[in-house]
Parts: structure tokens; sequence; C-alpha cells
């Protein structure tokens, strides 16, 4: 190799190491930071993970994410992962986010949902108040396509209405006005469906419950 040739070579790889500077610096630092600026001026709520605190100011979530709740004293997600024995959703973990990936003639899904189904009808009857199977809506069944879905249908919460007020010795009246309270409409009126965000409901729920206590 001439001299001409190392100085060329000298010459390509000093130019592709600034490049990679400078873009390291523009793409990994400034950008990044112009942009992180930009969200905590325009959306710092959102920017900071959309988190949810209780009446004491403590955060309890994010309401993006959905997340277990530890009994049926409490509105109960979709299922998360696949299905549990029981309509206690205990499988909310950010590590296995993702569908079920079968289909809707799966054996074994169709065991699944069968399963859930019958949970949901046990665990929502109460004395007075039978669940039957066609009341059970879909999104009490199945997981959706992450599997960390923070929000229910209307119709499923307000069929764990009676439940929740006979555990936590509430009037069917008061916790049906939460779910109405934490019902939220169509995006712009048109886009998607109704829907109610389980963790909001729940941290109302818990603040009515300390509320009769005091």
């Amino acid at each position: 190799m001439n001299n001409t040739s190392v100085a060329s070579a000298t010459r390509l790889l000093g130019a592709a190491l600034r490049a990679l500077l400078v873009l390291t610096v523009v793409c990994g630092v400034l950008y990044p930071l112009a942009v992180t600026g930009v969200a905590q001026l325009a959306f710092p709520r959102q920017a900071n993970g959309s988190r949810i605190e209780d009446a004491s100011g403590r955060v309890v979530g994010s309401e993006l994410i959905g997340q277990t709740y530890p009994d049926l004293r409490w509105f109960q997600p979709r299922p998360s992962n696949g299905l549990g024995v029981n309509s206690v959703n205990t499988r909310y973990r950010l590590l296995v986010s993702g569908a079920t990936n079968r289909s809707g003639d799966n054996p074994e899904l169709i065991r699944w949902v069968s399963d859930a189904k019958a949970a949901v009808v046990r665990d929502n009857s109460t004395p007075g108040f039978t669940v039957r199977p066609e009341d059970v809506p879909a999104d009490a069944v199945t997981s959706s396509g992450s599997g960390l879905d923070p929000h229910i249908s209307p119709r499923y919460a307000r069929l764990q209405v009676h439940r929740v007020a006979a555990r936590n010795h509430l009037t069917v009246a008061q916790v049906d006005r939460l779910v109405t309270e934490h019902t939220e409409g169509r995006l712009l009126g048109f886009v998607g469906e109704p829907r109610v965000n389980v963790l909001r409901l729940n941290v109302a729920l818990r603040d009515l419950v300390f509320a009769g206590r005091r």
C-alpha cells in the first residue's frame, strides 16, 4: 500500500469517525433532550407516564397500563396473557405483554374462555342478583392484543356492580354512580367505544369506602 492509499484510508476513517461523533451528539443527545423538553412543557402529565394519584397524593399506577387487584372487593380488569383460573387477574406483567396467539377455534382457547365465563358468572352473582352466561361481555373473558389494556367496557363494569357493592358494604346505587362518573365516551365523539379506566374507578371506590368509615 503506497502513501496515497494510506492517506486516503486515513481521511475516510477520520470522516467516518467525525460523522459518527456528530450523529451521536445530534441523535443521541440533542434530539432526545429537545423532545423531552417539549414534552415536559407541553404535555407534562403524559411525559411522566400518565400517573394516577390517590387522595393522599401517592402514585398508584398509570392510566395506560392495566394492573392486578388483590381480591374481589375491587373492579377487575380484562384477563391478561391468557386467562387465569378465576376472574381475579393475577397475571399482569409488563414482560409478558402480548395476546394468546391462538385462533378462535383453538380448543385450548375455547376452554379458557368457557372457564373464564363460568368464573365471571360465579364471582359476580350475589343474593338477589344472578349473572347469566349470556350477560358476560367479550372483554370479561378475553385479553386485549397487548394483554395490558387498562380499560373495560361499561357493560362489564356494571356487571360487577352488585358484587363490589356487597363486598364493600355499599349500596348498588352508590357503586353504579361511580361507574357512570368514570365512563369515558368515544374519542372526538365517534372514534372507538365507551370505556371505563379500571384503576381510576378503583381509586374512586377506595375513596368512597374510606369516606364511609370516617
